[in-house]
């Protein structure tokens, strides 16, 4: 792989993925890849995200389950565009 990812997947079933890059701005066309396997897709960023922050995969409904590493993160709290920033605003953990 010569280009650098923007945006790591841990599992196939995972549906957020973490930025890797400082800087990502919207309409960015990510490289992501999927560590499991090594695997790469693309996906358009629909947001400036911080390094670090989650980014929706798919589309994801208010009740939905956000999935990172193959775990269980946290529950979707409003819904999600496939492309977006996912995180305190909009995900919150079932822990508390």
């Amino acid at each position: 792989m010569s280009e650098i990812p923007h945006l790591l997947v841990h599992e196939h079933a995972d549906n957020v993925g973490v930025v890797v890059v400082e800087g990502l701005t919207k309409g960015t066309d990510m490289l992501c890849c999927v560590t499991h396997d090594n695997s790469t897709f693309r996906l358009t960023a629909g947001a400036d995200v911080p390094i670090g922050h989650k980014i929706a995969l798919k589309d994801l409904g208010n009740g939905d389950t956000a999935i990172k590493y193959g775990e269980d993160i946290g529950k979707i709290i409003a819904d999600i565009p496939k492309g977006a920033h996912v995180h305190t605003h909009n995900c919150k953990t079932k822990r508390w």
